[in-house]
């Protein structure tokens, strides 16, 4: 059965950007927010978890990608929360060095 026209995107540029959010955007902010964690935390830790849970996330990112309804307001909030993600990263390479140093 089709899917009801009325709740599809006519847009061809909001189309594309939600598609480019959920993909691009939604992988790009899951692999931020892990390194964010990474910066804090024991890096082996999350990065062994991350196999797991930055695809879990990633697929939660592309599902709210596509229920909004404009594509560029989520491209605008998951830049944001890359960059807020990167300054957290700053932060823990500035603050906390010995997490990012590995002992034998």
């Amino acid at each position: 059965m089709p899917a009801n026209p009325k709740h599809l995107t006519a847009s061809r540029s909001q189309r594309f950007a939600k598609i480019t959010a959920a993909i691009l955007g939604g992988y790009m902010l899951s692999m931020a927010v892990h390194l964010a964690l990474a910066s804090w935390l024991n890096h082996v830790n999350v990065i062994i978890t991350a196999t797991f849970t930055a695809f879990i996330l990633w697929a939660v990112l592309m599902v709210l990608a596509f229920l909004a309804r404009n594509g560029w307001k989520v491209w605008g909030l998951y830049i944001l929360l890359t960059a807020l993600c990167a300054v957290v990263i700053y932060l823990g390479k500035t603050y906390n060095p010995g997490f990012m140093v590995v002992h034998h």
